[in-house]
Formats: C-alpha cells, sequence, structure tokens
C-alpha cells in the first residue's frame, strides 16, 4: 500500500489492514449471511410490438428470458400517444396469458417512461385489476410525449416531481402497490443532471430507487460486418439542446460497457453514496431486436404504428441477424441484475431491489457474489447499514464463484481482478449538481488465481473506524480501470465487468 493511499485511509478514518489477516470465521459467517437469500436474475427494461420501435410478443420476451436464465422480468413499453390510446389492455392481456404460460417467471407489466424535462425510466407498480387503468392514468398526465413536456427546464422539471409524488400518494391511499422507478441509461445524452437525480430521490425516496449502471443495447459495439459497428448502450452522443451543460465529453461514452456515473472512481455515483442515502444501480437488455434472433418484423408502411400501437407478429426468417437494428440482448443473456430474495415472488423481488441487495454482472464473469462487512459484532451484505462503535475494526469479506461454462462470445471469462472500493460519507451536499467524490479510492485489489468454477475469498479489514464511510466492490476480466469503449470496434464480451452495490458503515 502507498503512503499516499495510508494517508487517504488515516484521513478519512479508513486504516486499513492486509487482506492476509486470519479471520477464520468470517468465512463461515459470510455463507450464513448470504445463504439466507436466493439470487434472482431479472430485467427491468424490455420492448414488445407495443412500443414504436421493437417487435417481440411479451410472451417471446418471457421464453427469450426464460431461456438465458432470467427469473423475473419487467415489460417497459415506451409512453406514446398512440401507446396510450389503444395499447394499454391489449398489452395487460398479453402480458397475463406470459404469466399463464410461464408460471415460474416473476411478470411485471410497467412502463418506459419519458421524464419531463429528462429522458427515460422504468416505472412499474402492482394494481391488481386495475393495472391498465392506473399505467394509463400516469402515462397520459406526466408522459412528456403526451404533456409537450420534453424540454429541459424548471417548469417540466417540477412536473416530473408531480408524477413521483402521484405514486407516493396512490401507494398511501392503496390504489397501488409498491411503485418502483429506475433512471434509465442516464448519461446517454446528457439529459439528467444530478440535481434531478438528487431531486427524484429527494421526493419519493422509497420509490426512486437509483439508476442503470449500465445501460442495455450492449450488443450495438459489436464490429462490423458481424455488427452494428456501434456504441455499447448506444451511447456514441454528444451534447445537445436539453442536455446539462455540466457534463463533460467524456460522460458520453460507456467504460468497459458501464455509465460514466457509476465507472468513474469519485464520480457521480459516490457523490450521491457519499449522502449516505441510498442510490443503487442495476444493469438490464434493452431489449427491442435481440442480435443472433431469426425473428423478423414483417414490413409496413413508415406510420404503421401511428395507427396500430402495435406492429404486427414477427416472423421467422431462419437467418441470424446481426446488423442494425439488431443491438440487444435477450433478458438474461448478457446484462444481469441479481436480487437477493427472501422468498421467490414479486413481493420477495420488490423488497429486495428497495432493499439494494443487488449485484450485476455482463457476460457471465462470475457464477456468483457474496459480500459482507463485519464489526462490532454485527454483519449486513449488499444495501445494509453496518452500525459499529467509533474505533472498532470492521472487514469487508467478499466470495465468488468463477465461471466454468462458455458465454456468448464462446469462451469462459476469466475474472482477472476484484477490488474494494470505500469513501467517507460526508453528508447533503451543497451544490445539488456535485457530482464527484474526491474522498472514495479503490482502497485494495485482489488479482484470484483463476480455475474454472473455482472459489476465492477476498478480505480486507478498516482498521480504527472514526467516521462513517460506505463500501462497495467491482470486478472485471483484465483493466484496472475501466477504460472508454471505441466506437465500432467494442466486442462486449472483450470488456467485462461486475459491480456491487454498497453496504454502509455508520460509527457512533
Amino acid at each position: 500500500m502507498t503512503t499516499d493511499r495510508r494517508r487517504f485511509l488515516k484521513g478519512a478514518g479508513l486504516a486499513a489492514a492486509a487482506a492476509s489477516i486470519p479471520l477464520p470465521d468470517l468465512d463461515v459467517d459470510l455463507s450464513r449471511l448470504c445463504g439466507r437469500y436466493q439470487w434472482l436474475v431479472g430485467d427491468h427494461h424490455t420492448h414488445s410490438q407495443y412500443s414504436y420501435d421493437a417487435m417481440y410478443r411479451i410472451d417471446q420476451i418471457a421464453r427469450g428470458g426464460r431461456a438465458h436464465g432470467a427469473d423475473w422480468i419487467v415489460f417497459t413499453d415506451h409512453g406514446h400517444a398512440e401507446h396510450e390510446k389503444v395499447s394499454v389492455e391489449p398489452t395487460e392481456a398479453d402480458f397475463l396469458a406470459a404469466r399463464r404460460k410461464y408460471p415460474d417467471l416473476l411478470l411485471w407489466h410497467g412502463m418506459e417512461w419519458n421524464v419531463p424535462g429528462a429522458e427515460h425510466a422504468t416505472v412499474f407498480f402492482q394494481a391488481g385489476d386495475r393495472q391498465a387503468a392506473k399505467l394509463r392514468e400516469f402515462e397520459r398526465t406526466f408522459d412528456w410525449r403526451l404533456t409537450n413536456s420534453e424540454a429541459s427546464g424548471p417548469a417540466n422539471e417540477a412536473l416530473a416531481l408531480r408524477a413521483l409524488r402521484w405514486l407516493a400518494d396512490e401507494e398511501r391511499a392503496k390504489r397501488i402497490h409498491a411503485p418502483v422507478v429506475l433512471i434509465n441509461h442516464p448519461l446517454r445524452n446528457g439529459r439528467v443532471a444530478p440535481h434531478e437525480l438528487r431531486a427524484y430521490r429527494d421526493a419519493a425516496p422509497h420509490i426512486v430507487i437509483g439508476m442503470e449502471g449500465a445501460p442495455g443495447a450492449q450488443a450495438d459495439g459489436f464490429p462490423k460486418p458481424l455488427g452494428n459497428g456501434g456504441a455499447r448502450g448506444g451511447y456514441a452522443n454528444g451534447a445537445g439542446a436539453n442536455s446539462w451543460p455540466g457534463f463533460p465529453p467524456e460522460a458520453y461514452r460507456t467504460y468497459g460497457g458501464w455509465d460514466w456515473s457509476t465507472a468513474k472512481v469519485g464520480g457521480l455515483w459516490d457523490s450521491l453514496l457519499a449522502e449516505g442515502k441510498p442510490w443503487w444501480i442495476t444493469t438490464n437488455s434493452d431489449s427491442h431486436y435481440n442480435r443472433g434472433d431469426t425473428l423478423v418484423r414483417p414490413p409496413v408502411a413508415d406510420d404503421w404504428y401511428d395507427t396500430h400501437g402495435k406492429y404486427p407478429d414477427p416472423v421467422d426468417s431462419g437467418v441470424p441477424q446481426l446488423v442494425p437494428p439488431y443491438a440487444d440482448f435477450h433478458p438474461g443473456e448478457f446484462s444481469r441484475t441479481h436480487v437477493g430474495v427472501t422468498r421467490r415472488s414479486l413481493e420477495g423481488v420488490l423488497e429486495g431491489l428497495r432493499a439494494g441487495r443487488i449485484w450485476l454482472s455482463h457476460g457471465g464473469l462470475v457464477q456468483s457474489l457474496e459480500v459482507g462487512a463485519y464489526g462490532g459484532g454485527s454483519a449486513a451484505t449488499l444495501g445494509g447499514r453496518l452500525r459499529v462503535r467509533r474505533g472498532s475494526d470492521v472487514t469487508v469479506v467478499v466470495s465468488a464463484r468463477l465461471a466454468s461454462r462458455p458465454n456468448g462470445g464462446g469462451s469462459i471469462p476469466r475474472l482477472a481482478r476484484l477490488d474494494v472500493v470505500a469513501g467517507p460519507v460526508t453528508g447533503p451536499v451543497r451544490d445539488p449538481d456535485t457530482m464527484t467524490a474526491p474522498g472514495t479510492r479503490v482502497v485494495e485489489s485482489f488479482e484470484p488465481r483463476w480455475a474454472p468454477g473455482r472459489q476465492v475469498v477476498f478480505r480486507h479489514t478498516f482498521r480504527n473506524v472514526r467516521a462513517p464511510f460506505y463500501a462497495r466492490v467491482r470486478g472485471s476480466n483484465g483493466d484496472a480501470e475501466p477504460t472508454p469503449d471505441v466506437l465500432g470496434q467494442a466486442n462486449p464480451f472483450d470488456d467485462l465487468w461486475l459491480y456491487a452495490n454498497p453496504i454502509f458503515v455508520d460509527v457512533r
């Protein structure tokens, strides 16, 4: 450990001990701590033939996800005038049919909300036989395509906050149940300013739980001629008329497939965590057209969707599709959001999401991941809070089962490193557009000896903690830091990362 890093750790109350200190009981404790949860793989961002830019039937999304190991899926077609007019009830009927057809899957009928003054977010909740009516009410009242509220500005930002308060009021009145909002591809177009993220979170902290740490459409970066030659996640943009002007040019790119807000240590995500408030990250497919699929959409007139609110059922061409618009993967195929649940049910997944018991992986980088923090006779796992006395030692234990089978890229991925990232909790920021956390650092790295299916364990001890902090874990198949994806040359299987949500340590 360098002298500079030791100074940082002492100054932040995070003095560290080497990972080799013998703590034999913690391996067993970690299995007990995380073993109480079943880790379900899911996807909260998918599109069907009821979106103006997609083609799949609802049951085909469910079938594709099931085939690739997904346990739960949210169907999130775009808000649109024709969608609100004629598509909500047919979608609900198809959704209920898919539930009957695949009873082993946990499914939700949600939507991708065009957020006033911003861009997109997943919205889903439960409303029983009023599901379609409540989704339509939300869409009609608060979607920028239907309310002429797309432009950035205070009035439209205020409308977005009214929408979130509506969800909270509807939940309190028991007209809907357990609403969840997640901000999608936050920096793809730079249209969601840091102050907007904070305002969403604070307006409805148990509803707006976080953002996509990595976007879908990861296959968009496959090089030509066997791919789109584009950008992972569609992140090939620059600042536009509605972009927040404070974002630097590098914010509009992905880094190892991950949004800049997440990939930059001490960046925007860390600045949110440094406030000591929950803000979880996810990943997903954003499935519209899935790479390698043989299904194609039948040719139709350009205005077909605007007059029908639905595209015809896709047909099988018999030929794998590899070029635009086939930029996505099936749910569970490449991007996986693992949620720790106490019961396999809709309620179980919702509880796990809200609690932040979430870790994320690309390309099957590891089979499993467990993280625990121990101190003062207590323990906490992902999304949790560990409370210790000032001067205590806190040990973070990370256990991963290495991959043992080839992924969609044709090879068994090799985990090259695991990092513990930590930073002090400094409280609310004075400037709501803050997007840096200077105290956050990679405090320890571990390079596991690779063998297919091997279980590896890594420990890091923070000695004599003096102030609150958080710790999170990430890993990769190579790079020490996420590097910018090269437009047109970004095979997603070449650069794989995993991320876990943080554990907060409160010191009293």
